[in-house]
This record gives C-alpha cells, sequence and structure tokens, in this order.
C-alpha cells in the first residue's frame, strides 16, 4: 500500500503539477481550501500533507494546527513565499516538519517528502517492534499472584532504574532471561542494544574472544579486528547467562571488567579490610553510588552498619563496595537499612538486629560444625556479658535483652561468680 499525501493549494495549476510529480509513488489528494482538506483528513488516513501558507483568504497555519491534533496526524510541510518564511518557521516550532519556498524547486519537493515518509515509515516500524519487545519482555507477561513473585517485580521495579550491575539467580525454565529482559525495558537504556550471550555454550577461549573481542592475528584464525559483545552492548544492558560456567581465568577478567568500568577509582581491592576502616569507605562509596544512580546522598540506619560492622567480608573492600552499591539501589528511604543490604551482610546481624542473645550471629551458627551445647553457650554468654560490664548485673541483663531478677537467677543456678565492680574511694583513687 502506497503513502497517502494530501496536496492543498488555491492554485489549480500548483496541485494539478504536484499530483503529476507524486502520483507514480504515492497515493494523492488534492484540495483548494480548508474545508475541502479538512473533508479529506476526515475521510481518508493521510500520511502527510502539504499545504500552502496562503489559500486565498484562508490561512494554511490553522490546516496545520487541526491537522496535529487528529489521532493519528500526518506529516505537515509548508508551501510559502520567501517573504513569509519566519511563518514558515513559527510552523515547525508548532510541529511542522519542514517548509519550502516558492517558486518550488521539484526536485527538492520530491526528495524532502521522501525523506519525510520513509521517516515516518521508520518510526512505525520501529514502534511495532518495541511494542513487540514490551508483549514478550514487559512485566505484564510474568505471570503468577505469589508474594515471591511480586518481591521479584518490585525488585526489577527498584533496580532498572540504576546503573549497578545486577545478579539474577533461579534455577533453569524459571524466566532469569525473560527478568532481565524486563530490567533493561524499564531502565533509560531501552533505547539501546540487549545482548545476551550464553556462556555455557562456548569453549573459554572463544568466549574471551566473543566477551572482549580480539584483534587481528591475536590467536590462529584471527584474520580480522573483531568488537567483543561488551562493545556491542555499549549504552545498553549485556546478559551473561550461566555465568558460573566461565572457567576462572576469565571470570577474573569479567570481575575487572564490572568492577574497573566505572569512573571511581577502587580502594585496594584485594587488601584485608581492618574494621575502623569500614565507616570511611562506607561513607566514600555512598558518595560514588548515590551520585552514579542520580541519587540524593543517602544515610545508613543503624541496623545496617552493625550489619557492616559484624560481617566478616571475606571478599575485603571489593564486597563491601558492592554491598554498599547494593543497599544505594535497593533503598526506598533517605537511609539504606538493614533490608535493603546483600543477604549475606543481613545474616551477620548483631544479636539485636537478628533477635538473637548477646554475642551471637547467624554467621557463627553456620560457621558451627558441632551440635549447640546450648547450655554452655547461655553460659559462656552470660559470663562474656558480666565480664563487658565489669560484674554490673543491670548493665549485662540490658546488653542480655532480660531482666536483672531472670539474670540473677542464672548465674546462681550456674555458679558463675560476678566479676568485681571497680570502686572508687573518697579520695578518688581506684582500688
Amino acid at each position: 500500500m502506497q503513502p497517502t499525501i494530501l496536496v492543498v493549494d488555491d492554485e489549480k495549476h500548483t496541485r494539478d503539477g504536484l499530483r503529476r510529480l507524486l502520483e507514480n509513488d504515492y497515493d494523492v489528494y488534492v484540495a483548494a481550501d480548508i474545508a475541502g482538506a479538512t473533508d479529506v483528513l476526515e475521510r481518508e488516513q493521510i500520511d502527510l500533507l502539504l499545504t500552502d501558507l496562503r489559500l486565498g483568504s484562508e490561512d494554511g497555519m490553522a490546516l496545520i494546527d487541526r491537522a496535529l491534533k487528529m489521532p493519528r496526524p500526518p506529516i505537515c510541510i509548508m508551501m510559502t513565499a520567501y517573504g513569509s518564511v519566519d511563518v514558515a518557521v513559527e510552523a515547525m516550532k508548532r510541529g511542522a516538519y519542514d517548509f519550502v519556498t516558492k517558486p518550488l524547486n521539484l526536485d527538492k519537493v520530491e526528495l524532502l517528502i521522501a525523506r519525510a515518509v520513509q521517516g515516518r515509515k521508520l518510526e512505525q516500524e520501529n514502534r511495532a517492534l518495541r511494542q513487540q519487545v514490551d508483549e514478550r519482555y514487559g512485566l505484564e507477561n510474568i505471570w503468577g499472584d505469589s508474594a515471591a513473585l511480586h518481591e521479584v517485580l518490585d525488585t526489577i521495579r527498584q533496580v532498572a532504574p540504576s546503573s549497578a550491575n545486577v545478579l539474577i539467580e533461579g534455577e533453569s525454565g524459571t524466566g532469569k532471561e525473560l527478568a532481565a529482559h524486563a530490567i533493561h525495558n524499564l531502565s533509560r537504556r531501552n533505547k539501546a542494544k540487549f545482548v545476551a550471550v550464553h556462556c555455557a555454550a562456548l569453549s573459554p577461549q572463544l568466549l574471551e574472544s566473543e566477551l572482549f573481542g580480539h584483534e587481528k592475528g591475536a590467536f590462529t584464525g584471527a584474520h580480522e579486528r573483531r568488537i567483543g559483545r561488551f562493545e556491542q552492548a555499549n549504552g545498553g544492558t549485556i546478559f551473561l547467562d550461566e555465568v558460573a560456567e566461565i572457567n576462572p581465568s576469565t571470570q577474573i577478567k569479567l570481575l575487572r571488567v564490572l568492577s574497573e568500568e566505572r569512573a571511581f577509582e577502587r580502594v585496594g581491592g584485594n587488601q584485608t579490610l581492618r574494621k575502623e576502616d569500614i565507616p570511611i569507605l562506607v561513607r566514600g562509596f555512598l558518595r560514588h553510588f548515590c551520585r552514579a544512580n542520580e541519587k540524593p546522598l543517602l544515610d545508613l540506619a543503624p541496623d545496617a552498619m552493625d550489619a557492616l560492622l559484624t560481617y566478616n567480608w571475606p571478599g575485603n573492600v571489593r564486597e563491601l563496595r558492592t554491598a554498599i552499591e547494593h543497599g544505594v539501589v535497593m533503598a526506598t528511604g533517605p537511609k539504606i537499612t538493614l533490608r535493603d543490604l546483600p543477604m549475606a551482610v543481613r545474616k551477620a546481624a548483631s544479636p539485636a538486629v537478628a533477635g538473637l542473645p548477646g554475642g551471637v550471629s547467624a554467621q557463627a551458627f553456620e560457621q558451627k560444625t558441632s551440635p549447640l551445647d546450648l547450655h554452655e553457650t547461655e553460659r559462656r554468654l552470660i559470663a562474656q556479658a558480666l565480664a563487658a560490664t565489669n560484674g554490673n548485673v543491670t548493665a549485662a541483663a540490658k546488653k542480655l535483652g532480660i531482666s536483672r531478677r531472670t539474670l540473677h537467677r542464672k548465674i546462681n543456678e550456674m555458679n558463675l561468680a560476678k566479676a568485681p565492680a571497680k570502686t572508687t574511694d573518697a579520695s578518688g583513687s581506684k582500688e
């Protein structure tokens, strides 16, 4: 089906000349005034409107305004005399595609119309493809009503606007790629490419070349320079499926890409992390990731900082950096709470946060290899609390989360001696 064009001019020879010029490639309608043009616009689906600025005593600008308000507005091009160029420019500001001056250069008119119609066609195709992608990968196609699925969908909506790396975990066939597409489509990167790489399907050498590309002559068979999938996905999203199947050497290179491509300089990623350094590092990472994700500077809630100080950080500074990025992305308020941190860090939360007796963490339980002796564990905790408070039963009971009377009873039952409290004589010297 050919594109349709409506030519509007009050001069018959202009209408006839443009009809002859265009009728081989387009379905052409003509009108001499606004009433006739409006009738055609309401009856036919017009792709392009070519109208003169002056239609006798009528104004072509009014016709363009009317056409642009239609449900599917046509491309509008104005014809005008040299003295009316300012008016034509005003028409473009109000939505017209372009203008041509009279006397008409027919070659220029033909080229301008062809370019405009082709642009409209590409827009329609792009819109149709985007709709197909949305229909296939949009959140509305992730079906289900379980609480777990709703939590997944909420997480997708939360992380999509961010620039963070996202790990999607799940059994085979649970829709990990569907979730990745949904994150891409909801992100600011959705106009760029979504590039999927199925890591398990390629040998280590081929996978490395596939991800990072290669230079000519890099290995046998590398006859020309080839860009990798990371470059192809520049500005968009790269989805690495079955990433756990990547061999260790490629994992190291991949980790370097994911960690160092940011403008932020890493802080000793392989150095031992000292507990006293954590608050300082956290402040730096917070500033960086809040800025990177276009969020106001967030603070850490006490429960979150407590968990960060309790966790052992086997991945050192790099793991702390990732945990803060996770918190920034997941936070919905002015503070990062314990709930916003990664699961491994949450498990290491302090006793008050985790609901366990003082001095006990979930991490400690996980590392236990022999059966727990609850009586001995309780005895040890009480002894530690008394030692930490210099035998102050009230303070120890508060630390343990039990009443003073209960603590007295347990001390007697377990034959625990209270640590002697330090006293001060009248002169101010300590005994």
